[in-house]
């Protein structure tokens, strides 16, 4: 696939969706969630995305924790994640500072409360990737699908995939990693470039989850058309995805990258206008050595090649040795085709 609509936008190599990833990052603040969403619009980025948490829905109470964070996910999330009321807000508040809301549902039930909300899509993490239940349930909404595609095998994404391919909506997959922050040597992001073509009828991203912008500026020279990025209002925070997270000045420098890479990724070999200007001087052409005579051999010890390029191209040096000059020429001149007998 070679571009993704989302919200009324399309979205390409050309044009790449950078998503800033709120997480629970805001801790439950709405006041946080919309600095957030004020700052995300100020760094560029297209979207901001949020987590739609039901704990009860999607987790037993004692599911284990998580090695990145040292309190029970089940328990942080009770005491920090937003209600549907606060989703709303935050959505209207998107709207008003002109950045697309998008959301993440942990549970087919979160997903239903987002659809009240008339979202342009959803999100969904790599957790939930093999659940072919949800999955199959959330694309009757017939809303765009944004899916991640950590912890998983190639054989468990390619049966995701042909699930969507019947349910007639626009889809994607995220390449990534599930680790809180990942080893650069487990990141294996020349996979992007396998993914487009086993998955040829699906949009191609990345979710990044290391701490810098780095893999995300190279998974968009390998074909990314989606860029997912955990941010935060400050690093010395402590929270599940803290440790995967950039500050604003960075996501600001990651939009402002990518958007010059857009610039980059062009697929045609040709000679710019400018590059014309430098070719007539930076090129070679024929030129003599020593002073020739009027009907003398052009020879090796006579015509050689050197700068400007405005004259008999360097490469038709051998087509010229043995040629006759039609006049007399002085040395260190620039040979014309005129001087050349037929």
């Amino acid at each position: 696939m070679n571009y993704f609509n989302l919200d009324n936008k399309k979205f390409s190599s050309d044009n790449i969706l950078v998503i800033a990833e709120a997480c629970d990052n805001h801790f439950g603040s709405i006041d946080k969630a919309k600095k957030m969403i004020e700052l995300a619009k100020e760094a560029g980025a297209d979207v901001i995305k949020f987590q739609h948490h039901l704990p009860d829905e999607e987790m037993l109470p004692d599911v284990p924790k998580s090695d990145n964070f040292n309190e029970s996910l089940y328990d942080f999330l009770k005491k920090n994640a937003l209600k549907l009321n606060d989703h709303k807000i935050l959505k209207d508040y998107c709207q008003n500072v002109g950045i697309t809301y998008l959301c993440t549902p942990f549970s087919y039930q979160a997903a239903k409360e987002l659809m009240n909300l008339d979202v342009c899509g959803f999100k969904i993490g790599s957790g939930e990737l093999s659940d072919h239940p949800t999955i199959k349930k959330i694309s009757e909404f017939k809303k765009p699908m944004l899916l991640s595609t950590g912890m998983s095998t190639e054989d468990e994404i390619k049966e995701t995939y042909s699930i969507l391919l019947n349910k007639n909506i626009e889809f994607g997959f995220m390449n990534c990693l599930s680790e809180y922050p990942p080893a650069y040597e487990d990141l294996n992001l020349k996979y992007i470039l396998k993914m487009k073509k086993i998955f040829d009828k699906a949009v191609i991203g990345h979710s990044d989850h290391t701490n810098d912008i780095f893999s995300s500026i190279a998974a968009v020279t390998l074909g990314a058309f989606i860029i997912e990025k955990h941010i935060t209002l400050d690093k010395s925070l402590k929270g599940p995805d803290s440790d995967v997270s950039i500050d604003f000045k960075d996501l600001t420098k990651l939009v402002n990258q990518i958007r010059l890479i857009e610039k980059s990724l062009g697929d045609e070999r040709k000679i710019n206008d400018k590059e014309k200007i430098i070719r007539s001087w930076a090129h070679r052409s024929i030129v003599t050595i020593k002073e020739i005579k009027k009907g003398e051999k052009f020879s090796e010890e006579n015509i050689w090649t050197k700068r400007p390029g405005t004259g008999i191209p360097a490469k038709k040096y051998e087509n010229v040795l043995g040629k006759i000059s039609n006049k007399d020429i002085e040395n260190n001149t620039l040979l014309n085709i005129d001087d050349i007998q037929n």
